[in-house]
């Protein structure tokens, strides 16, 4: 099925509606330089053909950043993080230094101890962007001119848990933020298939992510939060959380009543899906 864009978002958040959350699936690296992959062209169309409004700022929770507990980061202006080994060197080039959002990472800190009942939040004030945050925003904000607060996952929690974030965030729809939840629909490194041609997913891939599709698209959120134990292949299409659970904090924000919307399906290396969901509360 080839890339879709989402009219309906872009009219709702040309009208500065509430609704500015979405969850952005990705897994490559090599997304920054790679012309040939199809969600890389997706995400560089991003202002064109699927957000026109121009956000004040930026949540971006990301999947590579996992900490005991939740910790956003505060810094004057974003550094780009390099953590990845044996990519081309062109990779280690690129920057995306992107303005930090100290107030709205106190605000997220204030909200997550306040309506979302958590002892403890921290601040980094040293830390910018890892892959997960800038890869996908240069190609979405090229110019690096929207502040950005980072927000970490917790593996060791559970789904409901970050949905649960995610709804003590929901006052954040309100003030020009935008949500995005980065990480993907499908993260099974281990079962990576070169072999197969790019568009070609596996069955056991395919079977979960029509599952997290129809879940998400018919409102089933609930199932979405127990998902190891309602979704089929559950533990081989993520055999450890980190990278769904930004999509929890995704629907939390959004609210029990809110519609999703795929704008976005793609395949790589056949177990890769790069679904991608907007979230349209009501209104």
């Amino acid at each position: 099925e080839s890339s879709r864009t989402h009219t309906g978002l872009r009219e709702i958040l040309d009208g500065e509606s509430e609704s500015n959350i979405l969850f952005i699936a990705w897994i490559s690296q090599v997304e920054s330089i790679d012309d040939t992959l199809e969600a890389r062209q997706f995400f560089k169309s991003w202002s064109e053909k699927v957000l026109q409004h121009k956000p004040k700022s930026i949540l971006i929770i990301s999947a590579h950043w996992d900490t005991e507990f939740p910790t956003v980061n505060t810094v004057l202006r974003n550094s780009t993080i390099y953590y990845f080994n044996g990519f081309p060197d062109p990779m280690y080039e690129l920057k995306y230094e992107a303005p930090g959002a100290i107030e709205l990472g106190k605000k997220v800190k204030d909200l997550l101890m306040g309506a979302g009942g958590m002892k403890r939040v921290d601040e980094d004030t040293e830390r910018g962007l890892d892959h997960g945050a800038w890869v996908p925003l240069m190609l979405m904000y090229p110019d690096a001119d929207i502040p950005v607060c980072q927000l970490s996952v917790q593996s060791s929690q559970t789904g409901t848990y970050h949905y649960s974030m995610g709804k003590a965030l929901a006052p954040l729809k309100e003030g020009g933020v935008l949500i995005i939840g980065s990480g993907s629909a499908t993260h099974n490194l281990k079962k990576l298939d070169f072999s197969i041609p790019n568009g070609s997913p596996v069955p056991w891939a395919l079977e979960f992510d029509h599952w997290l599709r129809d879940s998400l698209l018919q409102g089933r959120y609930g199932d979405v939060n127990e998902w190891e134990e309602k979704a089929p292949n559950a533990k081989m299409a993520h055999p450890w959380p980190e990278h769904l659970y930004p999509l929890h904090v995704a629907m939390g924000a959004a609210g029990d009543d809110a519609k999703a919307e795929q704008i976005h399906t793609s395949w790589q290396l056949g177990t890769v899906s790069y679904s991608s969901y907007s979230f349209t509360s009501s209104l």
